[in-house]
């Protein structure tokens, strides 16, 4: 892969993510109410995947690690807007790595690091691909074109849609409910346009279920913080 002196590779580093850990618990333990998760999927020590959420809030940049270091135990990088990582540079050190939206070039830099990401054993990539946040919908969300390239890429990657939602309902604090989906069987043979439209409905099918559960079904999740 050709170098980009604009690129941000992800250079982890095992205490930081230790000590960043610990931080991102007791942030969360204090800003929200509580968080609460519901599993569908199980990865194993030889699982590779692929998880795609949607884009809500500030908070987005900090779940994959809470999710990570509580729940799956992989070997996980993260998709982040290099304007974010430019202000946020410490992020590389759990996994992170840049992307420039607005730069074709970059893009494929960044696509193609991702795919090389997932080559090592036990790996998974949490990636954001509406590509900036907007307002929380169980409509059918708009990816851009890079989840549909990053899968076909990895036919051997588990692809697993997480849905994030907040709400007030039950007190002054936010509540977070995290919904860990089913993989979904994804058609390697599609085209990208195809895949992305059946990934972008597969979250928003869960993303119904999830915001319906919050409020009427709060035995179906776990209290995760």
């Amino acid at each position: 892969m050709k170098k980009n002196p604009d690129f941000i590779p992800a250079a982890e580093s095992a205490w930081f993510i230790k000590v960043f850990d610990f931080y991102v618990r007791n942030l969360f333990w204090r800003r929200f109410h509580r968080v609460w998760y519901h599993q569908e999927y199980y990865p194993d020590a030889k699982s590779k995947t692929i998880y795609y959420l949607n884009h809500n809030s500030w908070w987005d940049g900090l779940i994959p690690l809470l999710l990570n270091q509580k729940i799956f135990r992989q070997k996980a990088r993260a998709m982040m807007e290099d304007k974010q990582m430019q202000r946020h540079k410490f992020f590389k050190k759990i996994g992170a790595f840049s992307v420039n939206l607005e730069a074709p070039k970059g893009v494929i830099t960044s696509l193609r690091y991702a795919v090389d990401s997932m080559k090592r054993p036990n790996a998974s990539l949490f990636i954001y691909p509406e590509g900036k946040i907007v307002p929380f919908s169980v409509n059918r969300p708009s990816f851009k074109k890079g989840l549909g390239w990053i899968v076909s890429k990895c036919p051997d990657a588990d692809v697993v849609p997480i849905g994030v939602f907040m709400h007030t309902a039950v007190s002054d604090k936010t509540e977070l409910f995290l919904g860990i989906g089913s993989p979904v069987l994804v058609r390697h043979d599609s085209d990208n346009n195809a895949m992305n439209h059946q990934l972008e409905s597969e979250l928003s099918k869960l993303l119904g279920k999830l915001q319906t559960g919050a409020f009427n079904n709060r035995n179906g999740f776990q209290r995760l913080i």
